[in-house]
């Protein structure tokens, strides 16, 4: 693989100068800059371009995620540098949010160097990396996921016409149906989704990615 430029974002001094001297006695890897802050990062990647971002979550005392929104404005604006997660914390939310975000590997502060090694290099390459602990996280976090509602494609329909505040009269003329049958669909969307209200079916149904 060809060299590999990094950016290291870590509120402490003695941390970064530890991971760039580990990092250095890899042929291919090469720290290209170190920042603290949320600001600091972004300038410091807008000026180097890294492949890849080495990012703690906890950048302040005040706040043990500041580390996520960071992530989300470094992969919305330099999406070709892959964001890898470093931190302290092991939390099966932390880690599904991080990938949420646009993080492209999650792994624990504790790691082995090979295996800290081996995941910058996939993160570079565009792969996905994780140790085996956040690895766990995920598989967790997806087995204990709720199911998505099975809504019909015309109920699916029906949820996008509420979506933009359309009377059952209107969502009927739309479709070519009653507003009978439309009353029908509402009710049924109403109890797959667990919600009361044509406004809470809404946000729930935004919420699954249905609309």
């Amino acid at each position: 693989m060809s060299e590999v430029p990094i950016v290291l974002v870590d509120d402490h001094a003695i941390v970064r100068q530890g991971l760039r001297a580990i990092l250095e006695r890899e042929g291919d890897l090469r720290v290209v800059g170190e920042a603290s802050t949320a600001g600091e990062a972004l300038t410091v990647v807008l000026r180097a371009r890294p492949a890849v971002v080495l990012l703690d979550l906890k950048l302040s005392t005040g706040d043990d995620t500041e580390g996520l929104d960071l992530c989300s404005e470094l992969t919305r604006r330099f999406p070709e540098t892959g964001v890898l997660v470093l931190t302290t914390f092991l939390d099966d939310r932390l880690v599904v949010e991080a990938v949420q975000r646009g993080a492209r590997g999650y792994v624990v502060k504790d790691v082995d160097t090979t295996e800290l090694v081996r995941a910058i290099r996939a993160v570079a390459r565009r792969e996905s990396a994780f140790d085996s602990r956040s690895a766990a996280a995920m598989v967790r976090s997806v087995c204990s996921a709720p199911a998505r509602p099975a809504l019909t494609d015309r109920e699916l329909r029906v949820t996008r016409l509420l979506a933009h505040g359309l009377s059952n009269r209107d969502i009927g003329g739309a479709l070519y149906i009653s507003e009978t049958t439309v009353k029908f669909h509402v009710r049924n969307i109403l109890r797959k989704l667990q919600v009361g209200t044509r406004a809470e079916a809404v946000y729930e149904a935004s919420k699954l990615g249905l609309i």
